[in-house]
């Protein structure tokens, strides 16, 4: 371990932020860099434990402790090569994990966690910035052509893996830009995309061809596809929202989340625009949904100026903090504030919507609402709930959101002409084991495959279906599970 006494002399520490006022004035990212002193000192707080349940909170199982103690000896390269032997693209997770894995620290019995995160996010920027990130090309090409659609998290991931076990790979993207949700969903302030702008270049390098503006069962020939390539990886995402059918629901004024996300990714990016503006400049918007894509509206409101932001969330209240029902080292279901909720917003729990009212001409004016009392169930989850009389209001609210989440992928068009078997929720039938669909050369992975869920899954799901596709091509795989990397094997 770095320092054995740094985690009793050192606490927790993050990176400081560029206040509120100034930072939604631009879409550019918020969150400083740690000096050298501060680094080394939250690194030297690992403690190295003998069993480092951080490594099971990550769904990546990344080495954490080893990583930990190269930042504090300053041994960038070391850091850099342990962190990516688990890790594609920590530039990702760095940003926008939730990490899991500082919930499963072993310090976070009694004290904040190491900031595993933010080490991780320094670790690959200053391994891009010292040059350590070089292309890799697999030493011997295996002859074998392998097809992946959907170039999230998932298929990038797959993609890299895949390459690097010596197929050749092509990633089929329907949008106009690589990166899925990551371009198009998460927001500039939280990802800037230039960072996967240069993980694309770098896979290009490596050997990976990525088609944009290619939509498989569109403009892209499924048949065609399964003729010509060895194997197929299906990593499209999880993308038909969940919609709120309550009266009103046709008023304009109303959209999904990610439409409204989407459009301001391409206008900061300077890509055309299809439909008409949506834009929360001098509106009163409710945001219905209180998670991360709810919190990414309330900031991309702030940033257009909205007149008030307010978001409503069904559930109760989360606790401050753990109790007796989410014990160390599970995952605490405990209230978050994320830097949108700093930049302003009224956050309501415990909320039923009712009907959206609008005017004449058709235009969203109002959401009611009402309270709800909530019966919790003998594990301290919420159970049922009914609602509060008495406690109706309307809202004004010119501009709503639905940012509820997401229920199975797009069946239309590529999945229904492939004609692979869906499992009860409507996500492609594949299983953890083999990734494997209903057709033996078609593989599923990431949000398609399990549904929605976070992007560390993602690169996780994408990395192990790859190790699956390499064994159905070749009878077996160099490419280990979680805990090792083929890298080692690239030049």
């Amino acid at each position: 371990m770095g320092k054995p006494t740094g985690f009793l002399e050192f606490t927790r520490e993050l990176p400081s932020k560029v206040a509120p006022q100034e930072r939604v004035q631009n879409y550019n990212e918020f969150i400083e860099k740690y000096s050298d002193t501060k680094l080394n000192q939250q690194s030297a707080r690992c403690m190295n434990c003998g069993v480092p349940f951080c490594h099971s909170g990550c769904p990546l199982g990344n080495v954490i402790p080893e990583f930990n103690d190269a930042v504090y000896h300053k041994d960038w390269q070391e850091a850099y090569n342990i962190l990516s032997s688990t890790n594609n693209f920590p530039e990702f997770t760095g940003r926008i994990c939730p990490a899991p894995c500082e919930s499963a620290c072993v310090l976070g019995i009694n004290q904040p966690p190491v900031a595993i995160e933010e080490i991780e996010r320094h670790i690959i920027e200053i391994a891009f910035d010292k040059g350590l990130v070089q292309p890799k090309s697999p030493r011997v090409r295996s002859g074998k052509k392998v097809a992946v659609i959907g170039s999230g998290p998932a298929g990038m991931a797959a993609a890299a893996q895949l390459n690097y076990a010596g197929h050749q790979v092509t990633v089929f993207e329907r949008d106009d830009a690589p990166g899925g949700l990551l371009r198009y969903g998460i927001p500039d302030f939280k990802l800037e995309k230039w960072v996967i702008d240069r993980r694309v270049k770098l896979m290009e390098d490596e050997g990976v061809v990525f088609q944009c503006n290619a939509n498989v069962g569109v403009n892209v020939s499924v048949n065609d596809l399964l003729r010509e390539y060895n194997a197929i990886v299906l990593a499209g995402g999880s993308t038909i929202p969940r919609d709120l059918d309550i009266p009103g629901r046709h008023f304009k004024g109303v959209h999904y989340a990610m439409d409204f996300l989407k459009q301001q990714n391409k206008r900061v990016s300077g890509r055309p625009v299809s439909g008409s503006d949506i834009l929360a400049t001098g509106k009163n918007v409710v945001v219905i949904g209180g998670g991360d894509t709810g919190s990414d509206c309330v900031g991309t409101s702030n940033r257009h100026g909205a007149i008030s932001i307010s978001q409503l969330e069904l559930l109760p209240k989360p606790p401050g903090e753990r109790t007796p029902y989410m014990p160390w080292p599970t995952y605490p279901m405990v209230l978050k504030t994320s830097s949108s909720h700093e930049e302003g917003a009224a956050r309501h729990w415990a909320i039923g919507t009712k009907e959206f009212t609008g005017d004449e001409n058709g235009n969203l004016k109002g959401l009611k609402i009402v309270n709800l009392e909530w019966t919790l169930g003998p594990d301290g989850r919420p159970g049922g709930f009914k609602e509060v009389p008495g406690t109706e209001q309307e809202l004004p609210c010119e501009l709503a959101f639905l940012a509820m989440g997401f229920v199975h992928p797009q069946h239309t068009g590529m999945l229904d002409e492939l004609g692979v078997e869906k499992d009860e929720r409507g996500n492609v039938k594949a299983g953890e084991k083999a990734f494997q669909t209903s057709i033996p050369k078609v593989f599923a992975a990431g949000d398609m495959r399990r549904g929605q869920s976070l992007v560390v899954w993602a690169i996780s799901e994408g990395r192990e279906c790859a190790r699956k596709v390499d064994e159905f091509l070749m009878g077996s795989s160099q490419l280990e599970s979680k805990d090792h990397s083929l890298q080692a094997l690239a030049v």
